[in-house]
Parts: C-alpha cells; structure tokens; sequence
C-alpha cells in the first residue's frame, strides 16, 4: 500500500517525532485524529500518543461509509494523516492529570494512496492550489458570530439569551467571563485572537481571530467551533451558530474578510491607492467573481432552512447583491484601512455567510467564484452606498440589482445551475451535499409549525 505522508505541515519525520517526545513530557497520553464531514461536522478517532508516530508515517484506518458524505459501504476503508503544524493540546483536557489530551487536523486518503475526493479539507486546499498556478496565495479572516443560551436545571437547552446586554455593550453578568475563558482557550490552540466583545442582539458575541492564508483560518474557524461550544458546556451554558435562533432580532453572519496575495510582487494584489476605495484591478475582478457567482454559491455559505431567515432585509444580513463601504446591506463591503496604515490592507468583506456552513466547502467556493472573476477580467459593477432596505421594490428593480435567493430550496436550485461553484465542490461533495440539502429542504416544507397554526386554525 502507497500511503501519502505529504500532510504533516511541512515537518520531516525527525521534526514530527521531536513534537511527538514534547508531547509526552508534558504529560499528553492521547491524542483526537480530527476531520470534518461534508456537512462541517467535527469527526475524531483517539489513539494513545505513542501511536502518533506511525498515523504520521502510515495513516490510521477507519470506516468511511460511516461518515456523512464519505464512501459507500462497498468502498469504505480509508485512512487519516496528521497534519502535524495543527497539532496542538487540548486545553480544558491538560496533561498535568492522567489523560492529557492534544488534537491534530488531518487529511483524508483512499487505500490507494489518494487524497480523497469527498475530503472538504482536501476541497479547500485544491483551490488553493489552483490560486498557486495563478501566482497567488488567498488570505482570510472570517468574523464568527455565535448566541449563548441558558441551560435549564434538567439540562435542555432554554431558548432565551443569557443576558440582555447590547453591541459592545460592558456586561458584568456571565459573558465577560466566559469570553475570556474562551479567549485563552483559543489562545492555547495557538489561534490569537485579535477582539472579543458582545453583538447587537441579546446573548450574542463575536470573537475575531488573526487573518491568515485561508487553509490555516478554516482550520482555526473549525477549532473555534468546537472550543467556544466546550467552554461555554463548563458555565452552564450552550454556545449555537445556528443563523437565526430568535425571531425578530439580528442572527448570526460569518462575515469573511479576504485578499489575493501576490506570490512574484511580494504584496497585497487587492491594494491600489490610486482608487478611491484602495482596489486594484484584481481586487475589482475577484469582487465581481464573488457577485457573479452569489446566487449558486450561497447554498453552501448559507446552507441551512434557517439561514434564509438571516438573509431578510432589515437587521444587516446582506440580502442584494452589490459591494459598497458603509453600505451593510450590501452583499460586499470593502472596509476602510486603520489610519497611519497604507492600502496594503485592503481587502473586501464578504457578508452572506454564516457560521452554520461548513468552513473548507465556504472558503473553497468564494475562492473559486473570485478567482474565476479574475481570470475572466470580470468588470465590477459601481458601488450602491445608500441602504436599499429602506428602497422600494420598483426602484431596486430600476437598478437592476439582483437578490439571493430566499430559501434553502431555490439555493439548492441555483447551486446546480452554477458550473464554476460545482467544479470547485467536485462531482463528490456536490452530489452528497445536495442530496442531504434536499432531504433537509423536503423534511422542512412538510411540517405543520406553531405558527401556522396559531395563524389559521382558527380562521379557516
């Protein structure tokens, strides 16, 4: 059997197994494989620590028609390899007691010694690889936002915030605590963290980590998920990403901020200072690429019934596809760089996602809808800066200006009509994907809910 060793970050054997010794000094006996399924699920198998070294050189097997989205029954073994720059102790499970714990990230492999095609890590990394050709690197840096709820005393899940406070709001109830608790434990992962503060709706927060090249953030969001989710179980409370929790206040985004990097220039290809919003040519393509290609792409960056109830006009969820800078109704934001900084911050913020998608699949969309945009020198259109929530229906019409998609349903629609979004998905990942999303669609439209019936039980 060829097995691939090609995903330890880069370290050689003799720099795996130092880590590996490191490990054991302090106190680490075990260690989760992680991976994620096509969904965005956080998958793990644990093997003790003096096991690491041959998963590194000879992959550990397991079942993969077991995992949603993977292989079918009749071709289910396949095989993890630790990707050792990920590779990290687990915070709240520390070595200093008899079961230290630690987590690497790894990448998926068929028994012939393929990267795995249904592997959304995988997925991510071959348009990065595709951005290479192209004489790039992408960077990201997404915003994840995320509701801390009550837990009753039987343990279930109470469906109202636990504290009332506001956008930057100084809380001194639990949530300055447990933000800091999660800081540190993000911070222990080796994510830093640039802010944390609480969001506009009560019980909602965001926590910022560093930009970086967009393999590295997706791994960071996918750790971010399950820490914050750990942390907040050790108060008492749940941490959701669910978009749209509580009717009639702001839902949850995952605003993703992103550049190209020019590998030959050695700068920030997006940056331009003689445009008036610091966009080069080539940022204006890949922003265009991402307008082209919203509608079939958004099923994976909103890929929930609920997301779509985030994507309603009037609480800052990007809703029509335009770009603008003080526009946050506008699909695209491009921010202002800090001052005393040069343009070779700029970069756009792209606002339709949400922290329910699963993070490689998000990435590796947007990347490929940009980058197609510069490959075809697509012209971006002028900026909306005027809120057109508070615009009629006719003269958005006027404007030409285009919509997402309202429900999960015509997402779903859109997403197979799109060639660019299906390529970079691959033949795999779409067909599993839309075949959940439909069954998640179809389940959705044949329910009878509360609200339904408290609207016309009585009427008709």
């Amino acid at each position: 059997m060829a097995v691939a060793t090609n995903s330890t970050g880069g370290a050689s054997a003799p720099e795996a197994r130092q880590e590996i010794e490191r490990a054991k000094e302090t106190g680490i006996r075990f260690v989760q494989l992680q991976f994620t399924d096509v969904i965005g699920h956080v998958k793990a198998v644990t093997i003790p620590i003096h096991q690491l070294e041959g998963s590194v050189n000879h992959g550990t097997w397991f079942d993969g028609s077991s995992i949603e989205g993977f292989t079918r029954i009749a071709e289910s073994d396949q095989y993890l390899v630790p990707d050792m720059s990920t590779f990290a102790e687990i915070p709240w499970q520390k070595g200093d007691g008899p079961r230290g714990t630690a987590r690497v990230i790894c990448d998926v492999f068929t028994p012939r010694g393929e990267a795995f095609v249904g592997d959304p890590r995988g997925v991510l990394r071959r348009q990065m690889e595709h951005a290479k050709k192209l004489g790039y690197v992408v960077n990201t840096g997404p915003e994840l936002e995320f509701f801390l709820f009550r837990r009753g005393d039987d343990g279930t899940i109470q469906p109202l915030p636990h504290d009332q406070a506001g956008y930057f709001d100084y809380s001194t109830d639990l949530a300055q605590e447990v933000r800091q608790d999660m800081v540190d434990a993000l911070e222990a992962f080796g994510i830093r963290v640039e802010a944390a503060h609480h969001e506009v709706a009560a019980g909602q927060h965001e926590i910022d980590f560093e930009y970086s090249d967009a393999l590295r953030t997706a791994d960071n969001a996918v750790t971010f998920k399950f820490t914050l989710k750990a942390i907040a179980q050790q108060h008492g409370l749940y941490a959701t990403f669910m978009p749209k929790p509580i009717h009639g206040i702001n839902g949850s985004g995952m605003h993703t901020h992103q550049s190209l990097w020019s590998i030959a220039d050695e700068r920030n290809a997006f940056a331009d200072a003689s445009n008036p919003y610091g966009l080069s040519d080539t940022a204006r393509s890949y922003m265009a690429g991402i307008l082209a290609h919203a509608r079939g792409m958004i099923a994976v960056l909103a890929p929930l019934v609920n997301s779509y109830k985030r994507l309603v006009p009037g609480y800052e969820a990007p809703t029509y596809l335009t770009w603008g800078r003080t526009n946050r109704s506008a699909l695209i934001r491009v921010p202002m760089v800090s001052p005393g900084k040069s343009v070779e911050g700029t970069r756009c913020e792209v606002r339709c996602p949400d922290p329910s998608s699963n993070t490689y699949l998000a990435f590796a969309v947007m990347v490929a809808a940009g980058l197609d945009g510069v490959e075809r020198g697509l012209e971006l259109g002028e900026p909306v800066e005027e809120s057109l929530f508070e615009m009629d229906a006719a003269t958005i019409a006027a404007k030409g200006i285009r919509e997402l998609p309202g429900t999960l349903g015509e997402a779903i629609e859109e997403l197979e009509k799109d060639s660019v979004v299906c390529a970079a998905l691959g033949d795999h990942v779409l067909s599993h994907f839309v075949e959940a999303k439909r069954l998640e669609w179809d389940e959705y439209r044949s329910q009878v809910s509360d609200w339904e019936v408290d609207r016309y039980l009585d009427e008709f």
